[in-house]
């Protein structure tokens, strides 16, 4: 059951007025605050602007001109998600413009782990017999979303005579490593710390840097790791998806086709749904080396086998997520405050995927930890308002390594300790864990009536797109409406559309996850809801997208 939160009882007159009251709702009072919000520029995305110490980023473009220089080989050592994929592709793209000696580096998942690792620079260093000859003359590694906790890992880089410079986005932690440099910010994703660094390279070097070229692939990582969408990761989905309906990278292009979406239909939604699941999908379960040669190919018929090798590895990491979702829900206790899982039988590319599946089913923060006959992998997702990296983090004397973000982290640990690990979240959990913490609220910007909802008022609300983390899709009530028609819909009929009433005015709406509701036409209810645009043959029509339904019968005041 969630708790109804309306954050606004202004009565509005006129669709212009919407837009103060949602603003306001979002914490922008401001005329300035306003300004910078509805017309977001790009070229106010500045080092100073995100967080980033220019010194830093002097220091390791120096570093980089010397590794031109004396023509050392560079390694992009990125990560096996979207952002870290994205963010290695734009910096690698960018150097090879002008210089040919450099290459990038997508760690495997099982056998190397998360981020920069002593494994994985071993496997630089020692030229394996397949694959390219990384080995030779490497004098430099750059990270791209990893790195900011890889103490071990720069240490033996330095000892093998690497430089390693840090570009990461990641929650720092009390060690920082000996890096020769770090470019970091939390402000943004890995990919937006990427792009930033990538253009004073250009700037810098001479090079042609092709904003939109990059920006494409900024705002794929943007939306794909759910950073916050203001300020400049507003700028960038903004003008990222301007980029992206306009591509002409091969690879994107037979993505979207093998997923049948058109380019210029290409929104957060599909962005964060259909294309991001895809290109994370090789990372998870095969190598992410794939998604990367996808975005970076320029020869068509290699994009389209390799769009369909990423749509089969995808289906199979559904089919392996569900099961294993099932599988967890039914052998794993809830406790009180938080959840716990572990077993072995966890293939430790989608137990992320599986923490979430559980908070999203029980709203506890959820822990999922694949393990392993030695060393065990462990994945984390939390509930807004209770930081997991920082709470992991108290337990460090029970792990390897952790990382990660307040909503999302990861961690290593000896498998033979998970047991006194899991005693102590729990006791821990139970303490700092509120009762009032654990409770679904959905926060609805203000009450409007159906008379005021239509093509005039959706205009209005567009002013404050794109929308995402850290800026949803405003939300409305209405009370007193009707239920005219009702039909289940989807698979196992989970969901519901609806002909919905109020004072004579008829709009059609869908409810996904209604079914359980046990609506019928003639119902009364108070609905929440979002405004959705609607194109059929042609015609464009106001459909309403509920999040929750209060028959009329039940106790409204209570919910609120």
């Amino acid at each position: 059951m969630k708790t109804w939160k309306i954050i606004s009882n202004k009565k509005i007159s006129n669709p212009g007025e919407i837009v103060d009251v949602l603003l306001s709702n979002r914490g922008i009072k401001n005329k300035k605050e306003r300004e910078e919000f509805l017309n977001s520029k790009l070229e106010d995305v500045s080092l100073k602007s995100t967080g980033i110490d220019p010194a830093s980023v002097r220091k390791t473009i120096r570093r980089i001109s010397a590794a031109i220089k004396n023509n050392e080989k560079i390694i992009i050592y990125g990560d096996y998600d979207v952002d870290g994929i994205c963010g290695t592709a734009i910096l690698w793209e960018t150097l090879f413009a002008f210089y040919k000696n450099v290459m990038p580096y997508i760690p495997r998942r099982v056998e190397e782990g998360y981020g920069l690792s002593v494994r994985g620079i071993e496997n630089i260093i020692s030229q394996p017999k397949a694959g390219p000859p990384l080995a030779e003359n490497v004098k430099l590694i750059i990270t791209v979303d990893n790195g900011i906790v890889a103490n071990e890992a720069v240490e033996f880089a330095s000892k093998n005579g690497i430089d390693v410079i840090i570009t990461d986005h990641h929650v720092k932690s009390k060690k920082i490593p000996r890096a020769h440099s770090i470019v970091h910010t939390t402000k943004l994703c890995g990919a937006g710390v990427a792009y930033l660094l990538a253009k004073e390279i250009a700037r810098i070097h001479n090079s042609e840097f092709i904003i939109y070229n990059s920006l494409e692939l900024v705002v794929l990582a943007t939306v794909s790791d759910l950073v916050p969408l203001v300020g400049a990761n507003r700028s960038f989905v903004k003008f990222g998806i301007e980029s992206l309906q306009k591509t002409k990278r091969p690879g994107l292009l037979a993505l979207f086709a093998e997923a049948q979406i058109r380019k210029e239909e290409i929104d957060v939604y599909k962005i964060g749904h259909i294309i991001a699941p895809r290109l994370n999908a090789s990372g998870r379960i095969a190598h992410a080396m794939d998604s990367l040669r996808l975005l970076c190919t320029r020869d068509s018929n290699r994009a389209k086998n390799l769009a369909l090798e990423l749509s089969e590895t995808n289906k199979t990491r559904q089919i392996l997520t569900e099961e294993s979702t099932l599988y967890a829900d039914s052998v794993t206790e809830v406790s009180e405050k938080i959840i716990f899982a572990h077993d072995a039988k966890y293939n430790q590319g989608v137990i992320g995927l599986v923490a979430s599946r559980l908070v999203e089913k029980h709203y506890k923060p959820s822990i999922v930890i694949a393990v392993g006959e030695k060393i065990s992998k462990g994945s984390a997702r939390s509930i807004k308002g209770f930081n997991i990296i920082e709470f992991l983090r108290t337990f460090s004397s029970h792990l390897i390594d952790a990382g990660g973000h307040p909503m999302a982290a990861g961690f290593t640990m000896e498998s033979s300790r998970i047991k006194e690990f899991k005693t102590a979240l729990l006791e821990a959990s139970a303490k700092l864990i509120s009762g009032e913490l654990l409770e679904r609220v959905l926060k609805i910007d203000l009450e409007v009536s159906f008379i005021q909802v239509n093509p005039d008022l959706y205009s209005a609300i567009q002013k404050l797109a794109p929308f995402g983390m850290g800026n949803p899709d405003p939300l409305f009530i209405s009370k007193k409406v009707r239920v005219e028609t009702i039909r289940l819909v989807g698979r196992e009929n989970k969901h519901v559309k609806l002909a919905l009433s109020q004072k004579g005015k008829v709009f059609d709406g869908i409810f996904f996850g209604g079914g359980e509701q046990g609506l019928k036409a003639g119902d009364g209810v108070n609905i929440a809801y979002t405004i959705e645009q609607d194109s059929w043959n042609g015609r464009e029509r106001i459909q309403l997208k509920i999040k929750d339904i209060i028959a009329e019968g039940q106790d409204l005041s209570a919910r609120l």
